[in-house]
């Protein structure tokens, strides 16, 4: 235990800060200090508020289920009643969704850059998070949390990859290999040049942080 006590003297121009520091012994090992944080004294569990979430949510699911099944079928139904009239007669509604499915978008490097992106960060994250539930990350270890997320981030890198490619060439695109160099730089591209010009920023007030 640590007991520091801080004096503050004022003579004609100056400030005189002094301090002293006393060690005391403690019982706790040093292998559970953190036990004081990471015990959970609250364990009792808000079943109202459990209870109350599940509910809200299947009720939205049902309004939204509803209202996509009366709009199916009123389209089917008028479908069927077109087909019967008229073979020749223009697509509309629900129909005209097939030929959207696979047209590809304006820039599909970017767009597959982006889906790629996004699934390395989201597997990051949950793996991350999920090896931190079970205790393999403990905030005694300083520094492990963001090194595991670091070298999931780079390993992720391959599965990024993969699917960026696939995408792209699902997307009638050629150039595969630069699509998946572009989903290995967009993200970090996009961290380094705002940490860039943050700092700046941060230099431009003299900080030592820069």
């Amino acid at each position: 235990m640590i007991s520091i006590y801080f004096c503050f003297l004022q003579d004609q121009q100056n400030y005189i800060s002094l301090y002293e520091v006393i060690w005391e012994e403690s019982n706790i090992r040093w292998a559970s200090r953190w036990d004081i944080y990471l015990a959970m004294t609250d364990v009792q569990i808000h079943w109202f508020s459990t209870v109350n979430s599940v509910v809200v949510v299947f009720f939205l699911s049902g309004i939204l289920t509803m209202i996509i099944v009366r709009t199916l079928r009123r389209d089917i139904a008028r479908y069927n009643k077109s087909e019967d009239m008229d073979d020749t007669m223009e697509e509309t509604g629900w129909k005209l969704v097939h030929g959207d499915v696979f047209r590809p978008p304006r820039y599909p490097k970017l767009f597959a850059a982006v889906i790629g992106s996004g699934i390395q960060i989201f597997l990051m994250t949950f793996i991350t998070i999920f090896f931190a539930m079970l205790g393999m990350l403990s905030p005694a270890s300083r520094g492990a949390l963001m090194t595991a997320a670091i070298f999931l981030y780079v390993f992720m890198g391959c599965v990024s990859g993969y699917f960026s490619a696939r995408l792209y060439k699902t997307l009638r695109g050629i150039e595969w290999k630069k699509a998946a160099l572009h989903t290995a730089l967009l993200y970090p591209g996009v961290v380094f040049g705002c940490g860039f010009i943050l700092n700046f920023f941060i230099w431009g007030k003299h900080s030592s942080g820069a």
